[in-house]
């Protein structure tokens, strides 16, 4: 009886630690395939994963710039919300039913040696190739590859974008954008895609392409079926009929007061 208290008292010991230990693991996990994917690093403020609901609500991510640019973050996510099918991802694919980024700002920046910020994602550096990255079957993925991903539900929220020029001296020109960008999406079928998804709506109302000659009409080809399906949200409505832009964000950040409730 005595050793199967015991048992039982390492068991319950193991389970606590693990459960303290998720959030950092799956935190670890996270940056490391952003980075796999865009071929950037990651930081982020916080993560908490629901215990009782297949839930991930992460504070303050940033995408970091490359070597070589003054600015350290490319994009700024303050809140991000994710519903994840557990099942799937024991199979070994990521299924979200459900994802909510709100992008605060998107920061391009040309260097003092003319080069972009963007060129460094490997879905641009693939773009350029000419070709997609491949996704393999899943007997012939190694390490270091992006996972299978599929998003049924994406909103997204683009507040600013900002464009920032040091090619010309140490003090950039600097122009800014007010997006305001609120749209739902459906069927978001790979990691890639869903990375030019952010680019191409951050840069299609912007005059950023046309400065930096950056190709956004090919880029755009990749993503048409995803753009071709999206729906404004509510608040971006509004905002059309003359809300201002504070009142149109505090919508936004209504999504994540209560991340792992109905999730609705």
């Amino acid at each position: 009886m005595k050793k199967l208290v015991n048992i039982l008292i390492i068991i319950l010991v193991v389970l606590f630690v693990l459960l303290l230990a998720k959030d950092l693991i799956i935190k670890t996990s996270v940056e490391k395939g952003v980075e796999i994917v865009t071929g950037l690093k990651v930081k982020m403020g916080g993560l908490n994963v629901g215990i009782f609901r297949p839930a991930v609500a992460i504070k303050n991510f940033k995408l970091l710039n490359p070597a070589g640019f003054t600015d350290k973050t490319m994009i700024d996510m303050p809140e991000i919300y994710v519903r994840y099918d557990l099942f799937a991802i024991i199979g070994g694919k990521i299924h979200l039913p459900e994802v909510r980024l709100a992008l605060k700002e998107f920061v391009v920046v040309k260097n003092s040696k003319g080069e972009l910020n963007l060129d460094a994602l490997k879905s641009i550096q693939a773009q350029k190739k000419g070709k997609a990255p491949v996704k393999k079957a899943p007997a012939e993925k190694k390490p270091g590859k992006a996972p299978d991903l599929r998003i049924d539900k994406l909103a997204l929220s683009i507040g600013k974008v900002v464009y920032k020029d040091y090619s010309k001296g140490a003090t950039p020109d600097v122009k800014e954008f007010n997006i305001n960008l609120n749209e739902v999406y459906a069927n978001v079928d790979s990691p890639y895609t869903l990375a030019n998804l952010i680019i191409v709506k951050a840069l299609i109302g912007t005059p950023i392409a046309a400065l930096t000659n950056f190709d956004l009409n090919g880029l755009k080809g990749s993503v048409g079926d995803v753009m071709a399906g999206a729906q404004k949200t509510a608040s971006a409505a509004v905002d059309k009929a003359g809300e201002t832009t504070t009142k149109a964000a505090d919508k936004v950040k209504g999504w994540f007061k209560n991340p792992f409730g109905t999730g609705k």
